[in-house]
């Protein structure tokens, strides 16, 4: 008797193809928690992040390009055009033959599998790869009639490209290691703004470093915009006062700018010192 193979000639072990491989698992590497690398980016920091993708490890990589997809609207608007101008377009299947009444079958059976309320958020989840140049989605295959039943987006900081050649793409699995994807177990999309490393291929590689600065001026105007118009507090002590003393003022002197009070000692005291030219 002979089982199911693929469009290889190729046997497929039923196990393999039912089993859900590649979900989150609490305490290891493939969690749903992120480390939210972008707080206090530098910029020597973020090259050594790139480095670190392009020898094989995007981890650090690819958190830090979901937080810019969550921080940046401008950035997010530009991705969101990109992905709904592929997800608004009409899907159309033709049959291999049209004077041949199977294969006219499987293109019918092709359109009323796409004929989905979900395939729209499933290509969101496969246009993933836009920003960060691949995306991996998990198929969970329906026992009954061996049809995708959903299609699960992976975490792409749960998969790594081997070593070696930087192309092959693979599983983080316990341990650190990386195993070999399942066939016919996922659709992986990369996207190529470039010529090079599959890794290399999203359009936040670019657009990252103009980030990085603009989060700089925007943080800056904000602490800007928080001080601007208001006197300079100058906290005095006597000679005698001790480092608890100093460390009151202190803390009186920064609680002045944000609660308008403070208590300090009678041997101390704050001057406010205006700017004579505000504007």
């Amino acid at each position: 008797m002979v089982g199911l193979i693929d469009q290889y000639g190729m046997p497929l072990k039923r196990d393999e193809l039912f089993e859900e491989e590649a979900g989150p698992r609490m305490a290891t590497v493939r969690n749903i928690h992120h480390s939210y690398s972008s707080a206090g980016l530098e910029p020597q920091q973020w090259a050594q992040h790139m480095r670190q993708a392009d020898e094989g490890d995007p981890l650090a990589y690819l958190e830090i390009a979901e937080q810019i997809e969550e921080k940046d609207p401008h950035y997010v608007g530009v991705l969101l055009q990109r992905k709904r101008a592929v997800t608004g377009l009409e899907i159309t299947v033709e049959s291999a033959n049209d004077d041949d009444e199977q294969a006219k079958a499987h293109a019918q059976l092709i359109r009323d599998w796409l004929d989905r309320d979900e395939l729209t958020s499933d290509l969101e989840d496969i246009m993933d790869a836009v920003g960060k140049g691949y995306s991996v989605c998990e198929i969970i295959w329906d026992k009954k009639t061996y049809l995708p039943a959903r299609l699960e987006w992976r975490d792409p900081r749960w998969f790594a490209f081997d070593r070696v050649d930087g192309r092959t793409l693979k599983l983080r699995a316990e341990g650190g290691q990386l195993k070999e994807l399942s066939r016919h177990k996922y659709i992986v999309h990369q996207v190529r703004s470039k010529s090079g490393l599959p890794v290399r291929g999203g359009v936040v590689r670019p657009v990252s470093w103009y980030w990085l600065y603009k989060n700089f001026s925007v943080r800056d105007w904000v602490v800007f915009a928080e001080t601007y118009g208001q006197p300079i507090r100058l906290g005095k002590y006597g000679p005698g006062s001790t480092a608890a003393d100093r460390r009151v003022l202190m803390r009186a002197v920064a609680g002045l700018g944000s609660d308008a009070g403070a208590t300090i000692p009678d041997s101390m005291s704050i001057e406010f010192i205006k700017d004579a030219n505000p504007t």
